[in-house]
């Protein structure tokens, strides 16, 4: 399997598929973030942020944002241990958002209001993997939603 960490979607193609109505009901995007070692702000502006710091000025508004766009900041944590399987380098942190909708999800990242705070995400970011999941219907780990 290769993985590769993205900050925004490469692909007209992802972005077109953002933008169908996905599944129904709520989704649970799991985000897994790397930082890099220093912010570097598009706008070449200086800083003495680490880009985990500059996430966290992201990750602090968009938690703000979330309800706006029928959504709802979960779970974060550090990454402290790989226990099962490998990977040539671990992500830093883990975070999981909740949205009625992939809509909402679209809706919220195309916003002026997001993209005026992803200024910090986009500094502190080396990469990232956002998946999409749902809870499974009747039975499973989904029942205990």
């Amino acid at each position: 399997m290769e993985v590769v960490n993205e900050v925004m979607p490469t692909s007209p193609e992802r972005v077109k598929e953002m933008m169908e109505p996905g599944p129904e009901g709520p989704i649970y995007m799991i985000n897994l973030l790397k930082f890099k070692e220093k912010a570097e702000y598009a706008d070449g502006r200086e800083t003495d942020l680490s880009g985990y710091d500059a996430y966290q000025l992201y990750g602090k508004e968009v938690v703000k944002l979330l309800p706006k766009y029928n959504g709802e900041a979960l779970f974060a944590a550090d990454v402290t241990f790989l226990a099962l399987g490998q990977v040539e380098d671990l992500w830093d942190e883990v975070a999981i958002a909740k949205y009625a909708s992939r809509g909402d999800l679209f809706r919220m990242s195309s916003s002026d209001e997001w993209r005026a705070i992803a200024v910090h995400r986009e500094a502190g970011l080396a990469g990232q993997l956002n998946i999409e999941t749902v809870a499974q219907a009747g039975g499973g780990f989904g029942a205990l939603r």
